[in-house]
Order: structure tokens, then sequence, then C-alpha cells
């Protein structure tokens, strides 16, 4: 059987060495600051929301919330976008998505300064990490999180082991392969289309699914002792919990997966921990580089 990876563990470990370093910041005068911005009513915004909220107090940060409503503009977001850029006292702007289909996702990403862009989703971001310039970008906390299980399992050189990644989605799975690739891990990246994908999967030392499809990886497609990073968060319905039920399960099947693999992340508590303690991360490294101090890492 394999070991199971304790997301929550390896969370509550970030999250301390942030109070740490927060802590150490604050001698300086300087108090790292998040702002979360919701549009609309999404009951499962409202609850990243109030986690990330929540967490980023916890860690001793300047946390402002900004909810509007549903209605709101296109304009009027860019125009708080724009005021959050211009807040000294703010180091990270997240702005949650989904947004109402009448804002441009993509233009509201693209007005967040890069360099408080703590999702790591503006383009200068995403070309820091492609060319493997990690030192100054801001890294998608999704993919970051899932590195730091594989390299408590690994550490940090990959080198001699082959990685594929299932799912090409620029929020996980094309930066998951990037922060592969800069650990000089030899990395595939599958999809869809991809020929024969059982047996692809069968070569990965490190097989990570990030597909959105729920239990897609089965047991037999999984190398025996390989390293199994399930990001999938689906839920589907539970009839034995009673009618109307429903329970989350990843993209892999955890169960038969187990049997199979040297360790795996279970769903929930294994990789999802991780992105919220790499959002108060990346708000705390963003805060270091504005005070102009070289952030030593967790």
């Amino acid at each position: 059987m394999a070991d199971i990876i304790d997301g929550k563990s390896a969370a509550a470990q970030v999250v301390e060495g942030v109070k740490k370093s927060a802590a150490a910041l604050g001698a300086h005068g300087i108090k790292p600051g998040l702002a979360v911005v919701i549009v609309g009513e999404d009951p499962a915004s409202q609850v990243y929301v109030a986690n990330k909220s929540r967490t980023a107090k916890e860690c001793g940060f300047h946390s402002v919330q900004h909810t509007l409503a549903a209605e709101t503009s296109e304009a009027e977001l860019v125009a708080l976008v724009e005021k959050l850029n211009a807040d000294p006292d703010i180091h990270g702007i997240l702005v949650q998505l989904p947004l109402p289909a009448h804002i441009d996702a993509g233009k509201i990403i693209q007005t967040i300064a890069p360099d408080k862009d703590v999702d790591g989703f503006h383009f200068i971001n995403v070309g820091k990490l492609a060319t493997g310039e990690l030192d100054t970008a801001l890294v998608p906390c999704t993919p970051a999180g899932s590195m730091l299980l594989i390299e408590k399992r690994h550490g940090k050189d990959l080198s001699g082991l082959s990685a594929v990644v299932v799912g090409r989605s620029n929020i996980v799975g094309k930066p998951m392969a990037s922060l592969l690739l800069a650990a000089n891990a030899t990395v595939t990246i599958a999809h869809s289309r991809t020929k024969d994908l059982p047996a692809l999967c069968r070569t990965a030392d490190i097989l990570v699914g990030a597909v959105g499809r729920p239990e897609m990886i089965k047991g037999d497609w999984v190398k025996p002792g390989a390293t199994v990073i399930d990001v999938g968060i689906n839920r589907v319905p539970a009839p034995d919990k009673g009618e109307g039920k429903s329970r989350l399960v990843g993209d892999v099947e955890f169960a038969s997966a187990e049997r199979n693999a040297g360790a795996i992340t279970p769903v929930p508590g294994g990789v999802g921990p991780m992105t919220i303690a790499m959002l108060m991360a990346n708000t705390l490294v963003s805060a270091y580089r504005h005070a102009g101090l070289e952030y030593r890492g967790l």
C-alpha cells in the first residue's frame, strides 16, 4: 500500500513558516497585505474566500476583502484593481474566479500588477515560469504546492525521473510541467487527445492528475512505486450517504491507485490545503520584494 501524502500537515508547516517570516518582516515596520476581491454570490467562491481571509489573518497579514455585487461592471472592477495596484499596504491581489459572464476574466487578470499577482496568472509571471526565471516569478499556488509535496518525497532535484502531467490547463497543467522541468524531471504533458493515455501514465515515476474528470486515472495506469499527485476536486453523487448527498473525489481512482503507488495524495486533504498555504507564501514573497529585502524561503 502507498504512503499517504498528508497535505494538511504540509500546509500547516508552510503557514507556520509564513507566520515566522511575516513576524520578522514586522521588525522592519512592514505587514504583508492581501486583498481578495469577490464578485457575486457563488457559494463555493464564498467558502474559498472566507478560508483565504481567515488564513491571512492567522498569518498576521493585513487582510482586506472586497465583496462586490454580481451586477458590478467590468469598468468598476478594473478601477478597484488599479486602486489596489497603487496601494503600498497591499502586496498581493487575488480576484476570485469565476467572474460573472459580463466581465472578461482575462482582462481583469492582466490588470493586476505582476508583482502583486499572487495567483501567478499574469502573462509576465507565466512567461517567467516558462523560461525558468523562478527567482523573480510568482508561481501559481496549486502547482507550487504540488511541487512542495513532490520535493518532500524526492528532494529538489528530480534528475532521472519521468513525470507525466495529465491536463494542459493554464492554471495547473502547464505551470506544473514548467516546475517539473525546472527541477530536471523528464516531462510529458498528456491530455484528451493523447494516444494510449494509460500506457503513457505507466511510464511515470511522478504522475500528476489535473484533468478535472472524476476518477479518470485508474489504478492499473499507475507504475508500481510511482508518486501520484491528484489535483482534481470533483463532487459526485453519494447515494449511500442519503438522497441528494455527494462526496469529493479526485481525478485518480484512489482505492485502486493506492495499491500500485509508492505515495499518493488523498482527496480531500492532499493538494487542496496546499493551495491556500502557497497563496500566503506568495503574498509574503511579494511583501519582501516590495521592501527590497531578500527572502530566504520557508
